[in-house]
C-alpha cells in the first residue's frame, strides 16, 4: 500500500529548513589549543575570522578629542596619513630605536642629550688663548699703538714682570712730578733722597694693584668672565703708560703749570679708553659696562695723580 510521508510532496519549491549550527563544546581538558610558536618567535594567530572590533584603529585620524586605540585586525583610517617603512629591530641603529614610541633610552647622571650647544658662562676660562704671549717690548707697544688686539691676546696671560717693573719706575719718578716732593728731594741729602723715592715707588706698585684688584672685582660683579691675574697687570700698566707724558713735562715744568694740567686731562681721556677697552677685551663686556667696571680707577687716578693731590 503506497503511501506519502508527512510533509512530502508539498512546498518542493522551497529549500529544506536546516536546524541552526550549534558548535560543540569539547569535554574540560580537551579543548583544541592553538599551537605554539617556538621560544623567541611571535606566536601563531588564533584559528577562524579575526574578531571584529568597534574602535578606531591605530593611526586613524578619528574625530578630534577621541582617543586612539590599537587594533591589530583593522584596516587603517583612509584619512590618516602613510607612515614610512621600518626597519626590523635587528637592523637598526640604537638611536632610532630607543626613540621609538613605547621605548626608553637611558643617559648618564649630568648629561643633556637635547642641549644644542655650549651656553655662555661667567667665570668660565676660554677653551684656547687667542694667540701667544707677547714679548714685553710687543706688549708695552702694542699698548699704545693697537690696544683692543693687544689686549684680547693677553687676556690670558699674566704679566707681572712688565706691569711690576714699568709701574715701580714710573712711581719713582712721580716724585719729581710734584713740586712740593720735588723740592724736598732737591734739598736732601743722597741717602735721604733714595729711600723717599723707593717708597714712592713701592707705594705706586701697591695703589695700582689694588686699583687693578677693585676693578677686576666690579668686572666679574657685572658679568665678566676674565682672570684677575691677567686684568690687575694690564690696569696697572695701562695707569703708567697713559700718564707718562704728563710726568716727562711735569718734571721740568712742575705739576702747576696750566700746560701740565691740560696734558693731564687728555691722558686721562687716554686712560679711561684704554681701561675700558682692556676690560671689554678682557672680560667679554659690552663698553658701558667696562667702562662702569673702570670708573672708581678712573676717578682715582684723576684725583691723586692728574690733579696733583697726592
Amino acid at each position: 500500500m503506497a503511501g506519502f510521508r508527512i510533509g512530502r510532496g508539498r512546498d518542493d519549491n522551497h529549500p529544506p529548513q536546516q536546524p541552526p549550527h550549534t558548535p560543540r563544546q569539547q569535554p574540560y581538558g580537551q579543548q583544541q589549543q592553538a599551537p605554539q610558536a617556538p621560544y623567541g618567535h611571535q606566536p601563531y594567530p588564533p584559528a577562524g575570522p579575526p574578531p571584529q572590533q568597534h574602535w578606531p584603529a591605530q593611526g586613524g585620524a578619528g574625530d578630534h578629542g577621541e582617543p586612539e586605540y590599537f587594533d591589530p585586525y583593522s584596516q587603517p583610517h583612509p584619512h590618516a596619513q602613510p607612515q614610512p617603512p621600518q626597519a626590523p629591530y635587528a637592523g637598526r641603529q640604537g638611536a632610532s630605536y630607543a626613540n621609538d614610541p613605547g621605548y626608553t633610552q637611558a643617559f648618564s647622571v649630568g648629561e643633556d642629550p637635547y642641549g644644542q650647544g655650549a651656553t655662555y658662562q661667567a667665570g668660565a676660562a676660554p677653551a684656547a688663548p687667542v694667540g701667544p704671549r707677547l714679548p714685553w717690548k710687543d706688549l708695552l707697544r702694542g699698548i699704545v699703538l693697537r690696544p683692543g688686539p693687544t689686549f684680547l691676546q693677553m687676556r690670558d696671560y699674566p704679566v707681572w714682570g712688565p706691569a711690576l717693573a714699568v709701574t715701580f719706575v714710573y712711581g719713582m719718578l712721580a716724585v719729581f712730578g710734584f713740586d712740593k716732593a720735588r723740592e724736598d728731594a732737591i734739598k736732601a741729602t743722597l741717602t735721604q733722597v733714595i729711600p723717599i723715592i723707593l717708597s714712592a715707588g713701592v707705594a705706586f706698585v701697591l695703589c695700582g694693584m689694588i686699583l687693578g684688584a677693585v676693578t677686576h672685582t666690579l668686572a666679574r660683579q657685572l658679568g665678566g668672565d676674565g682672570a684677575w691675574q691677567p686684568t690687575i697687570g694690564l690696569s696697572m700698566l695701562v695707569m703708567s703708560i697713559t700718564d707718562a707724558p704728563r710726568l716727562l713735562v711735569a718734571v721740568f715744568l712742575g705739576g702747576d703749570n696750566m700746560f701740565v694740567q691740560v696734558l693731564g686731562w687728555v691722558t686721562w681721556l687716554a686712560a679711561g679708553a684704554l681701561f675700558t677697552s682692556m676690560v671689554s677685551k678682557s672680560h667679554d663686556l659690552p663698553w658701558q659696562k667696562a667702562l662702569g667696571a673702570s670708573a672708581i680707577q678712573l676717578v682715582a687716578l684723576l684725583s691723586m695723580i692728574k690733579l696733583g693731590t697726592l
